[in-house]
């Protein structure tokens, strides 16, 4: 299945990511999230701020005839992206990150899958089917 077949309006909303990638959230999705995080609305003033900032920065785009869309000049700085990306699907969105960044982000987190594995289970994550 090709990623543009996600996004089925034809609409895609980006974002800029908490880990520094850019998110790209199908329509539906998007306003699945931005539901949750409204039903959320406490006064915690790091809720707010972060809210201020993800709806600022968030911007409606649509796909061209071929699927494409073009990122706005804001988000590409803020995911450093200057020639190359690394696309990546992430459950139901997709992230959009710096090449470079991507590699460092593997070498440091790719020996960790194991011990992450272990404590989401434990936490009540996941299918039995993965566990030792």
């Amino acid at each position: 299945m090709e990623m543009r077949e996600g996004f089925i309006s034809g609409v895609v909303y980006a974002t800029p990511g908490p880990d520094g990638a850019i998110w790209l959230f199908p329509e539906e999705a998007f306003g699945d999230a931005t539901q949750s995080l409204k039903q959320s609305l406490l006064q915690d003033e790091d809720l707010m701020e972060f809210l201020d900032i993800f709806y600022a920065h968030s911007k409606r785009l649509e796909l061209d005839r071929q699927g494409r869309i073009r990122l706005p000049e804001m988000l590409m700085r803020y995911a450093n992206l200057v020639s190359e990306a690394f696309v990546n699907g992430a459950g139901e969105l997709v992230k959009v990150r710096n090449v470079a960044g991507w590699a460092e982000k593997c070498d440091e987190n790719l020996p960790r899958l194991q011990e992450l594995t272990k404590t989401l289970f434990s936490k009540g994550y996941g299918s039995g089917s993965l566990k030792e």
